[in-house]
């Protein structure tokens, strides 16, 4: 065999690996049968017991608000440190910012979910609140997703250089004005890219929320990492294809603007 055929068969292994997974997830949710190793026939009665469990619907939109507040709370602070240490120049205790706001990219979740845990109960033990739910998760996400902004930003304004706004001031704008027509402008990529960076990790997250989370704080990917600890369901199946429907049409959509503006 020749090394491309190597390397062909070597690529088509990994893509086999990654996506058959996926097809057969999608294939089960399809399936009559509660057995996901026992194909009976077609049917859709996963997707309607889907659409009936009240449980798993409010744990979806819990989580879609979390996620929405959470990534616009990370985009505007996540926006103004990436700016700070892009544009400030070598400020007081720089390095020190840059550090503490790098911490969330190299630290376990694990360690982040039970600091942020550790914060919250001595916060409520000394102000009487808040009590760990909906808003603590909404929190402890922004917190731990701020730093993926900030990355992003500083990395686009830092390429940008800051010719354009020296061009601006020199032809009258002022320092608020430069910002809000030309830095924005050149961060508004890279911010959009933070905030749905931001929203996927928010809609991910199942250590952090577990120990930030209170009673009737139940996310999505906490039902059904419980749900999944006794045995995976064609319902969840049914969950998992929806979920790669909407992201696979809302990437299409994207595709598509995307293709008409160039």
């Amino acid at each position: 065999m020749s090394r491309s055929h190597l390397l062909l068969a070597s690529l088509l292994g990994g893509f086999l690996f990654l996506y058959l997974p996926i097809v057969l997830l999608v294939v089960t949710s399809f399936n009559a049968s509660r057995l996901t190793t026992v194909w009976t026939g077609f049917s859709l009665r996963w997707y309607a017991a889907l659409l009936a469990d009240q449980h798993l619907i409010e744990a979806a939109l819990l989580s879609l608000r979390i996620a929405a507040v959470s990534a616009t709370l990370a985009t505007l602070l996540g926006g103004l440190a990436g700016y700070a240490l892009a544009r400030l120049g070598r400020f007081r205790f720089r390095g020190v910012f840059a550090g503490l706001l790098a911490a969330p990219l190299v630290l376990p979740d694990l360690l982040i979910g039970l600091a942020l845990l550790l914060l919250f109960v001595a916060v409520e033990a000394a102000f009487g609140g808040p009590e760990r739910g909906a808003l603590t998760v909404t929190l402890a996400h922004a917190t731990a997703s701020l730093a993926y902004v900030a990355v992003v930003v500083e990395a686009r304004l830092h390429d940008a250089g800051t010719a354009l706004e020296e061009a601006a001031m020199d032809l009258g704008a002022s320092p608020l004005q430069a910002f809000g027509h030309v830095t924005l402008k050149l961060a508004a990529p890279a911010l959009a890219a933070g905030w749905l960076l931001a929203f996927t990790l928010s809609l991910d997250d199942v250590v952090i929320a577990s120990f930030v989370s209170g009673p009737g704080a139940t996310t999505l990917p906490m039902v059904v990492f419980s749900t999944l600890r006794i045995g995976a369901t064609p319902e969840l199946n049914a969950l998992a294809t929806v979920v790669m429907g909407v992201v696979s049409a809302a990437l299409l959509l994207g595709w598509a603007v995307a293709g008409r503006r160039r």
